[in-house]
């Protein structure tokens, strides 16, 4: 920390000589082209054709390199589209700009430079100045150039850092704005209507999770920031918009860990007149567009396991996963006390009420879960961790509902809603029945969202995909974190 302050102070006071010296923070330069735009487009220029064309330029951006050569220097700057070498001379630019450059400019400044291209003798695309602006002094000086950013702490919390020192960070995060693009693209093409739903819910609902709450001072009311935009889509359905798309900032009072931040956005989007199995094939084909579109085909690895999405996923019934793929007898999969017996030997808290829909649910997650390693699409959920899900109609024990597994973790959920006022109320009072049992998680009653099933609910698939671990799965990034510019992070003691 001495050291850092040691920096600053003698930054600071080169700063103050800078603006002593008639400097300042302008606003009046203006770019003409970004950095990859001259690589681009002269290319195949070579010496001679630049010295020809004389093309005139003005560029600016950080100086991510300093070489000062006597009465010649170079500088490297960094702009939002990547990098481009400058040459300075003292005979082009005089002395005193010149040797401002050498008093004041350091790494990490940003700057302005104006003047036309060159070629060196090394073959690099080069700006020859002809004038100079320092645009902003800075306090801080920028990490070790050839080590950037590499502590994960200070990339997550100082992602500015991150930003300016790493390439393939600015990578990721262009990469999940093409993503959330071409979703938007994909179904707008499917003629689904993009909508925005509150974010502040008077009841909270649409998911089994524990909320955040908060208080509007002049209605003198409690609110609830928004666990899932559901129930407000489905009433939009009900009111004769039979496709919507959202894609949504959901807040979730949960455990931080490599999968999970309490602020996320999802994708849900809803269909009339559509089931679970049509948004099964939905889901395969939108993965693939976005790997082909993003990645220039199907075929990819992520964390070291090779998908390949032209391949339809398996689609296999809960119950028979925990047999298959989980070890259990069959008879063990219907048995409430070898379920629970499976769950206690690996420690795992077990509730009394949990019924054997329950027990299924938490033995799935406990002991099969982990290793869906290649696309799987599991089916049959029970009714009892559904509340909002259609019941099968050959077992109303279970439900038409599917989750998509992909390396071990969840990316998307999606069943043929229930449409049922009756069979939802019921659903919801067991909910209710749960939360005054202790159940954080358990939906609220909502009468408002009954009363709009009350008026007809068309027959509709439903679904939500994860658009963090989505971006996690196209960028092969291992956490959450990596895909969040301002990911939440524990206070620093």
């Amino acid at each position: 920390m001495s050291e850092e302050r040691d920096v600053r102070k003698a930054r600071k006071a080169k700063m103050e000589a800078w603006l002593a010296a008639g400097g300042g923070y302008q606003n009046d330069f203006r770019r003409q082209h970004f950095a990859n735009e001259l690589h681009a487009q002269h290319a195949d220029a070579d010496k001679e054709a630049l010295a020809e064309q004389a093309v005139a330029t003005a560029v600016a951006g950080r100086i991510m390199l300093r070489r000062v050569m006597g009465k010649a220097s170079f500088i490297t700057l960094q702009d939002n589209s990547g990098q481009i070498q400058c040459y300075l001379s003292k005979n082009d630019l005089g002395e005193e700009v010149y040797q401002s450059f050498n008093q004041y400019w350091e790494m990490g400044d940003i700057v302005g430079v104006r003047g036309r291209l060159m070629r060196t003798n090394k073959g690099e695309l080069t700006v020859h100045a002809q004038s100079l602006e320092l645009l902003n002094k800075t306090l801080l000086p920028l990490p070790e150039k050839f080590h950037g950013v590499t502590d994960q702490e200070i990339r997550y919390r100082q992602r500015y850092l991150d930003l300016a020192m790493n390439e393939d960070s600015r990578k990721v995060f262009r990469m999940r704005s093409q993503i959330v693009q071409t979703i938007r693209q994909y179904f707008s093409a499917l003629d689904y209507l993009e909508v925005e739903t509150p974010m502040m819910h008077s009841i909270p609902g649409g998911a089994t999770a524990r909320p955040f709450t908060t208080h509007h001072n002049a209605l003198d009311m409690e609110l609830y920031l928004r666990v899932a935009p559901e129930l407000y889509l489905k009433r939009l359905v009900v009111g004769g918009f039979e496709r919507v798309f959202e894609i949504n900032r959901n807040f979730r009072n949960e455990g931080l860990s490599t999968r999970h931040n309490p602020e996320f956005t999802m994708l849900e989007f809803y269909q009339a007149y559509a089931d679970y199995r049509d948004f099964m094939d939905l889901t395969d084909d939108l993965l693939a567009k976005l790997a082909i579109d993003l990645l220039g085909g199907p075929q990819f690895g992520y964390q070291g396991i090779p998908l390949d999405l032209t391949q339809s996923p398996l689609r296999l019934p809960l119950a028979e996963s925990l047999h298959r793929i989980g070890g259990l007898a069959e008879a063990e999969v219907d048995q409430e006390d070898a379920l629970r017996a499976v769950l206690e030997k690996r420690g795992a808290h077990v509730e009394s009420i949990w019924g054997l829909g329950k027990l299924q649910m938490e033995v799935f997650e406990a002991i099969v879960e982990d290793r869906l390693e290649q696309p799987t699409y599991i089916t049959e959920y029970p009714a009892e961790v559904s509340p909002l899900a259609r019941r099968n109609d050959e077992n109303p024990a279970i439900t038409d509902r599917f989750e998509l597994f992909i390396g071990g973790r969840e990316y998307a959920n999606g069943f043929s809603e229930l449409n049922d006022p009756i069979d939802q109320a019921q659903r919801f009072r067991a909910q209710a029945d749960l939360k005054s049992q202790g159940d954080n998680e358990a939906m609220h009653f909502d009468q408002d969202y009954i009363t709009a099933l009350e008026y007809g609910l068309p027959p509709t698939a439903g679904e939500g995909i994860g658009i963090d671990r989505l971006v996690m799965l196209l960028t092969d990034m291992p956490s959450i974190r990596d895909v969040l510019l301002f990911p939440l992070l524990r206070r620093m003691e």
